[in-house]
């Protein structure tokens, strides 16, 4: 109700003002970046500190507000991309990775994309978006130097299947927060937004991936890159294949002509050249582990969230098991359950010692460290935004505007969004401002509505969003190049979810 009373109140020269300047420091982010080449770290805290104090936060307020922000990313996410990076390096080094990929690929090379996107929606439902990505990302990756193909042709599927569950589906933060303010039904929504949720997945992943791979032909780069072994980025190009793996310069799925398709320092490792030129397995290991034991590890965290999951939604919180199940399926609980049973199942299992498994776990963190810095900075570039004022003025615009309760929290969640970079904080927003006016809808209306506001919340991210950088580093990609695939697929999601709640709303 405070949000709503807010977005009521008179339109002053303050909101004017933040308005103003939140688009100026947005447009100092990219052209440090873009015509600077500044690292993004520093753009995005000069960028921060501007909007800070053009909007009128007292000045020995500032650091602390982008501090805030900073510590609240990384005091989260930096851990989950930390623990992410271990796993994924572990997976990539003992051959499991190679065992997963290898299981995708069989079959129609058409049907990847799709698997994709149905193994990231799965993973997805439980996970957030952050976790969900760190899992996925070496096989995603692995995959795209198998199959010697674009990046975004598999990228965006996983991607696509990962946001939007983080967007529709409870028990993600935002969708729970909008049903608990809106007072509306936890299975009806969960009904509902699994039907949104697919042909929604359908367009903005496999679909679009198509787009994506053309306007962004890129191969295996980036942070991602590094945690599966490789060292060299590639550019993808239909060349002509001399044998699977291989173009006919000889260039292997790594960008190595040296067929070191392993830890990316060994000449020769990869066999006979062709398949083996992009395997990810390390040469030390003197076995790889099964198929059934690499889903079980990778799934582990999945299930122990699911697990607390559950217990939100059926037990009662006074229930004296409550209290454990909730720490066990916490993502921070989880992943570093995960990391631990990796470290037998894709360590000492694979013929690995101890001191190799420590020293496997520090260099998991080299290629990370630069993501971690540029995610906090975003966090931080978020949190100026928002205690300046800036989701206050655009509630106060898209009250004004007196539409249906349904186009109107959309409207509010993609404003909100473009201007603070948090879909969370979008959802949250949006589905206050709006309360008032969802008091009299039906439970099926009720849900909706707290769809499309999701929807909303994931319209467009951009230089202000923590995603919109993690996913930038991890894939390798230039600011223009993340605004073409992740930031349109993104909106293509937007505009899906608005459409078809819009549907379902008449209808049902």
């Amino acid at each position: 109700m405070a949000a709503a009373d807010t977005a009521n109140s008179p339109w002053t020269g303050h909101d004017t003002r933040v308005l103003v300047v939140a688009a100026i420091g947005i447009a100092i982010v990219v052209l440090l970046i873009v015509w600077i080449k500044m690292h993004a770290f520093l753009a995005l805290t000069i960028g921060a500190l501007f909007v800070g104090i053009g909007s009128g936060i007292a000045l020995n307020k500032v650091t602390a507000s982008y501090e805030t922000g900073v510590g609240g990313v990384l005091g989260y996410v930096g851990v989950l991309i930390a623990l992410g990076a271990m796993l994924g390096k572990l997976l990539a080094d003992s051959g499991g990775a190679d065992k997963v990929v290898e299981t995708l690929l069989r079959g129609r090379p058409a049907t990847l994309p799709w698997k994709m996107a149905l193994i990231a929606g799965i993973i997805g439902i439980p996970m957030f978006f952050e976790i969900g990505l760190v899992l996925l990302i070496p096989v995603v990756m692995l995959a795209v130097r198998r199959s010697n193909g674009p990046a975004m042709r598999l990228g965006i599927p996983a991607l696509a299947g990962l946001s939007v569950l983080h967007g529709f589906i409870p028990p993600h933060p935002g969708p729970l927060a909008a049903i608990g303010i809106l007072h509306a039904n936890v299975g009806i929504t969960l009904a509902l937004g699994l039907i949104v949720a697919i042909p929604t997945v359908i367009v903005a992943g496999p679909l679009f991936g198509v787009l994506a791979a053309r306007m962004v032909p890129i191969g295996a780069a980036g942070a991602a890159l590094a945690v599966t072994g490789g060292t060299t980025a590639d550019t993808f190009s239909p060349a002509p294949r001399t044998s699977r793996g291989a173009t006919a310069s000889g260039k292997g799925g790594n960008g190595s002509a040296s067929g070191n398709g392993g830890n990316g320092s060994t000449p020769g490792n990869g066999g006979n050249g062709s398949v083996g030129q992009t395997r990810a397995q390390d040469p030390d290991a003197t076995g790889t582990p099964s198929f059934g034991i690499t889903l079980v590890t990778l799934l582990s965290p999945l299930v122990l969230m699911l697990i607390k999951a559950a217990a939100d939604v059926w037990m009662s919180k006074t229930n004296p098991v409550h209290p454990l199940l909730d720490f066990i399926g916490d993502p921070v609980v989880a992943l570093t359950v995960a990391v631990l049973l990796a470290m037998v199942t894709f360590g000492t299992g694979v013929g690995f010692s101890a001191q190799v498994l420590t020293k496997k776990i520090g260099q998991s963190l080299l290629p990370i460290v630069g993501v971690m810095l540029i995610v906090g900075a975003g966090g931080g570039f978020k949190q100026v935004l928002v205690d300046g004022g800036t989701g206050t003025a655009i509630a106060k615009i898209a009250v004004a505007a007196s539409l249906s309760v349904l186009l109107l929290g959309w409207i509010v969640a993609v404003l909100i969004r473009l201007a603070t970079g948090s879909a969370t904080v979008a959802t949250v927003t949006a589905a206050g401002i709006i309360a008032p006016l969802a008091g009299g809808l039906s439970p099926v209306h009720l849900a909706l509505v707290v769809l499309a506001v999701g929807a909303g919340s994931l319209f467009f991210s951009h230089v202000n969003d923590a995603g919109f950088w993690l996913v930038k580093e991890y894939f390798g990609l230039t600011v223009g190049q993340t605004i073409k695939t992740w930031s349109v697929m993104e909106t293509i999601i937007s505009i899906m979810g608005l459409l078809l709640t819009w549907l379902l709303f008449s209808i049902l």
